[in-house]
């Protein structure tokens, strides 16, 4: 079991006092030569030189330098032939060393940084003004349409160059802690997301039905006239030739990218046939998609493809899902699909919901079938196969076979250079041309390990991103003994002066304690992998920082989910987000970049993204958590620094975000 640590001095100063004890030896050895020169001085007439104490004094510091000499001639002679025959192992150790030395002075300088503009800097951070409660910066219609953004991109993200205003985001006054899994999936409380009673009530597409219940909003059918999300979901599996949608997985389907997802219905039945629904939808002040999937405790973030890229590889997504999504796919030279065919995976599916689909097989609306003709004719040209359409509803399939591009008739898009086709764009403008042939992940998923083996990459699998099975075992078993020691943490008693341990006495944490997980510094997915081996019930948005490696592809093709992100910018999502934030190694990554962002910076986004009574932990090497650690009391964090079991060189930094709430006014 992990043991809490004290903070106390940083160590002893010891150096002045060791060198006035040698200035005080050196002064009274110098006053005593003197005094014995002078008295040989006056004695030099009265006795021979042969044999005086002063010649025995001379032989003797004569030796004594001759020895000196030969002392150093044998410690260099000793210290070279060390040298050359120095191993590989101690090579590594003395590395080791002075990679610490780095890290501590890279660790000295930040605090130095933070420390820098005196006491006001360390004061704790003010509670943002109420306009801040639901706010999500970078994303800010009005400032996009007064820079003459429109023809919908105003809702993309512009995080530009202002100055961060760091305080602490408040709930709402009746804000309440969200009904944990699986009670939370179906109701959530009104006061806790930001919808007027007119938008409940004039929900009633397929996948925004819900209703108001006293201070809740449930999203249980209402009434068995409408067609349920069970029948949308069975009529699409049926569309692609499989019984039902618990059959989804057979064929390869195990991720799907939610468009315009409403609030999550779809993901939300899907869930249970372990099937991870990511949805993602433009910013809305109010009534959003995005928050209220969150709500729900189901996979989201704000995105829109309107200009620029999405932050996923190429190759990401076993489905795309748009049903009544707002986007209009006819619309820029097909240039939208062409981004839906880059994060669609080979021999993956397109399932578009429209009334424009059924308006088109009436002959009634010329411009409804003008649109449709072109959606259909490019889809074509993308080398995607139209498998069956019924009503609203249309169902292609991507090729499985980059032969097919060379084969196409008409005058399709073009296929990206190899230079042009970034696996992992981070908002780079939209291209028009077709991405992803070229990677080495260019498999159907068909083809690929059948969910939950997906998960454990064969050997052929891992040497596409350059790994070997020990290295990713490795990580593996890491992440199953840390994860086991970071549940039984998890406890309020933590941070009480109650006697017992953790787990001693006490049960632990309930299993469905937590729902929304977001890990900083993903690096292969091991945190997410070892949750889900715990049988814990929750999803993790796996982020691969810009500055770090990029182990995305694989997180992904693991059967997981996540983005790209700079942590110099904050993350596309609503605050009060997630009910535990992770990051292993964040620390030292972001201290060897040329940050343009402080720690205080990075620990508000944080404070901004968890919800009331919210768990960060972070894992990194001493200096860093020590540096950490005393910025906590600046975000009200309770805190506490752990000791990591077998590994003297890291610590935890355990914290939980207090539950404060705004006066009514």
């Amino acid at each position: 079991m992990s043991r809490p640590l004290h903070r106390g001095a940083s160590g002893a100063r010891i150096s002045g006092s060791y060198h006035d004890f040698w200035d005080s030896q050196t002064n009274v050895r110098t006053e005593k030569e003197d005094s014995e020169r002078d008295r040989s001085s006056d004695q030099s007439y009265l006795v021979p030189s042969i044999g005086t104490p002063r010649s025995r004094h001379k032989l003797a510091m004569l030796f004594l330098k001759f020895s000196l000499v030969l002392i150093v001639i044998v410690a260099l002679t000793g210290s070279f032939w060390w040298t050359i025959s120095i191993s590989t192992s101690s090579r590594g150790h003395i590395s080791h060393g002075y990679r610490r030395l780095q890290e501590q002075l890279v660790s000295d300088l930040w605090d130095i940084g933070e420390l820098s503009l005196g006491p006001s800097k360390l004061k704790e951070l003010d509670f943002c003004p109420e306009d801040d409660e639901y706010f999500v910066p970078c994303f800010n219609v009005t400032d996009n349409l007064a820079a003459g953004y429109s023809d919908g991109n105003e809702y993309d993200r512009n995080c530009g160059n202002r100055p961060r205003q760091n305080c602490l985001v408040l709930p709402p006054v009746n804000y309440k802690i969200p009904l944990r899994w699986p009670t939370g999936r179906d109701i959530i409380w009104f006061a806790n997301v930001k919808i007027s009673a007119e938008e409940v009530l004039s929900s009633g597409s397929l996948t925004k039905r819900m209703m108001k219940e006293e201070d809740k909003i449930s999203f249980r059918s209402a009434s068995l006239m409408f067609d349920s999300m069970e029948d949308y979901s069975h009529q699409i599996a049926e569309m692609i030739g499989l019984r039902n949608e618990s059959n989804f997985i057979q064929v390869g389907v195990r991720t799907i990218l939610d468009i315009g997802c409403g609030y999550g219905s779809y993901g939300a039945h899907l869930f249970s046939k372990q099937l991870l629904t990511m949805c993602i939808a433009n910013y809305e002040s109010s009534g959003s998609q995005v928050q209220l999937t969150l709500e729900r405790g189901l996979p989201a973030m704000l995105g829109s493809f309107m200009s620029k890229q999405l932050p996923y590889p190429s190759l990401s997504f076993d489905m795309l899902h748009c049903a009544r999504c707002g986007v209009d796919w006819d619309q820029k030279d097909g240039i939208l699909l062409i981004e839906a065919d880059r994060v669609l995976k080979p021999g993956g599916y397109f399932v578009w919901t429209s009334p424009l689909i059924k308006a088109q097989t009436l002959n009634r609306n010329k411009e409804s079938q003008k649109r449709w003709n072109f959606v259909r004719d490019f889809a074509e040209n993308l080398c995607w196969e139209m498998l069956s359409q019924q009503d609203e509803t249309v169902v292609w399939k991507k090729t499985s076979k980059t032969s097919c591009y060379s084969s196409r008739r008409g005058s399709g898009p073009s296929i990206c250079s190899k230079g042009h086709d970034v696996e992992s764009p981070y908002y780079r403008p939209l291209q028009n041309c077709i991405g992803g042939t070229h990677s080495h992940r260019w498999i159907p998923i068909e083809a690929r390990t059948a969910w939950p083996s997906r998960s454990g990459l064969n050997k052929s699998e891992l040497a596409v991103y350059g790994l070997h099975p020990e290295e990713f075992i490795e990580d593996s078993e890491s992440w199953k003994a840390a994860v086991r020691n970071y549940w039984s943490l998890l406890s309020p008693l933590i941070f009480s002066d109650h006697p017992k341990r953790p787990g001693d006495e006490d049960p632990s944490p309930p299993y469905n304690m937590l729902r929304n997980v977001l890990d900083m510094n993903a690096h292969f997915g091991g945190f997410n992998s070892a949750l889900l081996e715990e049988g814990k019930s929750l999803w993790v948005m796996n982020v691969v920082p810009t500055s770090g490696s990029n182990y995305l592809p694989l997180i992904l093709d693991r059967g997981y989910v996540g983005a790209l992100h700079d942590w110099c910018e904050p993350f596309p999502t609503y605050p009060r987000t997630y009910d535990l934030v992770h990051a292993e190694g964040l620390l030292s990554l972001e201290a060897g970049q040329r940050r343009r962002c402080s720690l205080i910076d990075l620990f508000a986004e944080i404070d901004r993204l968890l919800r009331p009574e919210g768990w960060i932990i972070i894992r990194d090497t001493a200096p860093h958590i020590e540096s950490a650690r005393a910025l906590t009391t600046r975000l009200k964090w309770d805190a506490r620094v752990i000791e990591v079991e077998g590994n003297s060189n890291e610590r935890l930094l355990v914290c939980q975000k207090p539950f404060f709430k705004r006066q009514a006014s």
